[in-house]
């Protein structure tokens, strides 16, 4: 049965964008609990002297996930210069004040998932609208971002598969080059450099993307939210009580740690949110695992299910 719509073109964005992350953090914390003994646990949360606020969906310890945390966030306010040079990519046109300060909105649903289970993937998930003002109060410049990728500990070309082809068929009808593009920025933005590979076996990203009407981003980003519980879902039930060796958990430990890297070292969201004025440290390191390790100089041996991991990660491949 077809999910009913909570967008309407007849309100602003801003309020469309608030009206469906809500909705969304409703739908896959329902689709999360179906494969999960726990209940979420709600924490609503507020900016103090500055707008907005938000929910954090979070579960800790239960038997399917580790650490699991569904949050959206619906801000506003001012944003410093250094702020802004975090917020966008390609942040040359915005026009600020004297101060160098520029008023803006923001709303976004943010979820990153770690299972215990070496043989389930983590997975994260983020779609976002930005709004810059003008001091009068009117619409500056807008753009939308976002995307959803796996993290596997190891390979299962059956659960990629599934993943990529559902979210291309999210986007397909927005235009038939947006998978390929996405999935290719995807590849290349959750890329640890140091290391030589990339964080998962990818997914979907795109960034200050204003290229369709304001409507038709909203609805291309609705459209990517409904691929993800069909995606996740199924994997994790087919994953979440697999039998797993000391061996195998070690080498989820090694993989997490390479997650952290990438979080702290090159992620563009988490660098905005420490940068936004009120930004809440809990919401932006929610991301980060449970636990995690940092072994020296290792290296898996040639022909295992860890080396098979690491070459799909350092050359990836096309999935659909």
């Amino acid at each position: 049965m077809s999910k009913v719509s909570v967008l309407n073109p007849e309100e602003p964005i801003k309020v469309q964008m608030e009206n469906l992350i809500r909705q969304k953090q409703k739908e896959i914390v329902a689709g999360l609990e179906s494969v999960e003994t726990k209940k979420f646990h709600p924490d609503e949360w507020k900016r103090g002297e500055n707008g907005g606020g938000g929910r954090s969906m979070v579960l800790a310890d239960g038997t399917t996930f580790e650490k699991a945390g569904v949050n959206i966030s619906v801000v506003h306010g001012t944003l410093t210069p250094g702020a802004i040079t975090r917020m966008k990519a390609d942040h040359r046109n915005i026009k600020t004040s004297a101060d160098g300060t520029v008023g803006f909105f923001a709303a976004g649903l943010s979820m990153v998932i770690h299972p215990w289970n070496p043989h389930a993937p983590t997975t994260h998930l983020n779609y976002r609208y930005f709004e810059i003002s003008n001091p009068d109060g009117s619409t500056q410049t807008w753009w939308f971002g976002g995307g959803a990728d796996l993290t596997p500990s190891y390979l299962y070309p059956e659960d990629a598969k599934l993943f990529h082809q559902n979210h291309k068929a999210a986007l397909d009808p927005f235009g038939k080059d947006l998978y390929p593009r996405f999935k290719k920025w995807c590849d290349e933005y959750f890329f640890i450099t140091q290391r030589g590979e990339a964080r998962g076996i990818g997914g979907t990203f795109f960034d200050d993307f204003d290229e369709l009407p304001a409507q038709k981003c909203l609805e291309l980003c609705e459209a990517s939210f409904d691929a993800f519980v069909p995606s996740y879902v199924p994997i994790m039930k087919r994953r979440k009580d697999l039998p797993f060796t000391p061996e195998e958990k070690q080498w989820q430990q090694v993989r997490r740690g390479r997650y952290v890297e990438y979080n702290l070292i090159y992620d563009r969201g988490t660098k905005f949110g420490l940068e936004t004025p009120g930004s809440r440290v809990e919401s932006i390191l929610m991301s980060m695992p449970k636990t995690a390790t940092w072994l020296y100089n290792y290296e898996p041996e040639e022909g295992t299910r860890e080396a098979e991991l690491l070459e799909v990660v350092r050359h990836p491949i096309e999935w659909v």
